[in-house]
């Protein structure tokens, strides 16, 4: 019965053993997940979209990692009867701070650039001018690393106004899930 819990243990220390890449390890991570989207000074409630993409990280120290990346991200608002639809390709550029092994505080700037923009008007989809191709947001969250896997939550603030002539703006609470590849 000892060995066995012992081999319990170990296996248990393996699954919980962060994957914080050493320090001047260069990673890849895909990654795919949800948004929660809603834009601003609208009446419009959470739309539901992907998030998928992939980031590329550096880790300087123990304590400090930055990220760069590309992801496909579904955006939009929806009220009765009308959704709308926002796609972007966001850019996001983070600063990691690891609080723990394996617990990162992040902080950035994220460019995006629109690649679709429609309200569906119950099954009717019509194309939408004066949406901005361009909108800029600061994400802020937490990623919690588990032998390669990397689980993240964001909240992006957005900055600029989606559409001429209003102040609507973007906000996003992304969910992923990842893994790391050692470069």
């Amino acid at each position: 019965m000892k060995k066995f819990m012992m081999m319990v243990a170990m296996a248990f220390a393996t699954l919980t053993a962060s994957a914080q890449a050493e320090a001047g390890k260069l990673t890849l991570k895909p990654l795919v997940g949800i948004n929660v989207a809603n834009i601003t000074d609208g009446d419009g409630d959470a739309k539901v979209g992907l998030a998928a993409g992939a980031e590329l990280g550096y880790q300087l120290n123990e304590s400090f990692a930055v990220t760069a990346g590309a992801i496909y991200s579904m955006q939009g608002a929806k009220s009765e009867g009308v959704k709308m639809n926002l796609d972007y390709i966001n850019i996001p550029i983070l600063a990691n701070y690891y609080i723990t092994k394996g617990l990162a505080v992040k902080a950035g700037i994220q460019p995006a650039f629109k690649v679709k923009s429609e309200a569906k008007v119950d099954v009717v989809s019509v194309d939408m001018d004066g949406f901005k191709s361009f909108d800029f947001s600061i994400p802020v969250g937490l990623s919690y690393e588990v032998s390669d896997f990397v689980i993240d939550a964001r909240y992006n603030w957005g900055m600029t106004k989606v559409l001429e002539g209003f102040d609507s703006k973007n906000t996003v609470f992304q969910f992923t899930v990842g893994y790391k590849f050692a470069l």
